[in-house]
């Protein structure tokens, strides 16, 4: 059974970084085929996918966002991280971290096998 856990700050001020962690258990981000992803839902909207990394290692951002996003990994600990620059409060929401297998088809909310919990961030001064 694969689990994910999101991990960091629940309150981000405006311009700052929001940095978020996924630990997965059960099962590796290496493992071939498989996507891991960043999704948000900000209050009173529908979900929104952010970016996603590969097993293999590459990356795939949401247009709208790839200007302040990056998503990396750390093998070792079987992690992966979302850093998305310069926060407003538009980017309040609950954010999400997800595996799905290829092919690819991120906005196919019902295509993503095991979720997180999810975790709430808000961006306030």
């Amino acid at each position: 059974q694969v689990q994910l856990q999101e991990s960091g700050p629940g309150l981000v001020k405006p311009s700052q970084t929001l940095s978020l962690t996924c630990t997965v258990s059960g099962g590796s981000i290496t493992t071939s085929y498989y996507y891991w992803s960043w999704i948000r839902q900000p209050p009173g909207k529908g979900l929104e996918w952010i970016g996603a990394i590969y097993y293999e290692g590459s990356s795939y951002y949401n247009p709208a966002l790839k200007n302040r996003t990056s998503i990396s990994r750390d093998t070792s600990k079987n992690q992966f991280s979302l850093q998305l620059n310069s926060v407003t409060p538009e980017d309040t929401a609950v954010y999400y971290c997800a595996r799905r297998r290829w092919p690819p088809g991120f906005s196919d909310f019902g295509e993503y096998d095991y979720w997180g919990q999810g975790t709430q961030v808000t961006v306030s001064s």
